[in-house]
């Protein structure tokens, strides 16, 4: 629901960032031809698409060629996480995930951006069906949609997330690239209503076979049996949770200058 240049949210950021940091290069990712189709591609463009056109975006720019840091908003912070595990070259140093939802959502509570029909279509879409094969190709939120009462369909026909986080398999190279990071930062809002469950931002998820009851990462099987290197990470030094008080993507500038900016410096 937002666009790369958004002078009130992301073309916002790239100017602070710009401003409090002289001569960094900032590259705000664009999807499509032009803002309207950036915004439209946060919806109905696969997933894995997009971090297709991100690692190509990416990998033919001079200014990054040395390794680049990544900072993801919300479904932005697992969609770079793809492009660390997938696209290796130009290296990503740091990922900064801010609001990230990297267990998935089960959930679709306040819908971003002005649409409210293309809001009130989606939620319909995952109640009929989110991992038929229609809905997982053409709605973004379906691809990360993760229904803890029906583990088995979702591992089995989720086309974007159960595969960045190996739930069918182990894919070494995916392990190994992610664990080339520095750092693998994550910022949980501490009261998102938008994130179901908001332990998500976190690699936290439902136990599964039901909704209630939450389980933080170290108790998953992701972590335990360490299928993308997030142990190993851990106990190295390499991940950083940060919690920040407020609804999704809510932070003061204040905030932002004095936690996040020094992962960039």
């Amino acid at each position: 629901g937002d666009s790369c240049c958004n002078p009130q949210s992301m073309g916002y950021i790239k100017k602070i960032v710009e401003n409090k940091i002289p001569g960094i290069y900032v590259l705000s990712l664009k999807i499509g031809n032009n803002l309207i189709q950036d915004m439209e591609n946060s919806f109905f463009m696969n997933a894995n698409d997009q971090v297709r056109e991100v690692c190509s975006q990416l990998a033919k720019d001079p200014h990054l060629t040395g390794g680049y840091n990544a900072m993801g908003f919300s479904q932005g912070g697992q969609f770079l996480r793809a492009v660390a595990q997938r696209c290796p070259s130009p290296p990503m140093l740091n990922l900064i995930s801010i609001g990230g939802q990297h267990q998935g959502v089960y959930g679709f509570p306040r819908c971003p951006g002005e649409s409210s029909h293309i809001c009130d279509w989606i939620r319909k879409m995952l109640d009929l069906g989110a991992y038929t094969q229609a809905v997982q190709e053409h709605l973004v939120q379906a691809e990360y949609w993760h229904d803890p009462l029906k583990e088995e369909d979702y591992r089995k026909n989720s086309i974007f997330l159960a595969d960045i986080n190996q739930e069918r398999g182990i894919n070494e190279t995916y392990k190994k690239n992610l664990m080339a990071l520095k750092k693998f930062v994550m910022v949980k809002f501490l009261n998102d209503t938008m994130v179901d469950p908001p332990i998500s931002e976190w690699f936290g998820f439902y136990k599964s076979g039901q909704a209630k009851e939450t389980i933080p990462l170290k108790e998953t099987s992701l972590y335990t049996e360490d299928r993308l290197g997030l142990q190993e990470m851990d106990k190295a030094g390499k991940l950083v949770f940060l919690g920040v008080k407020g609804d999704h993507l809510h932070f003061s500038e204040e905030w932002f200058y004095s936690i996040i900016l020094p992962f960039l410096q």
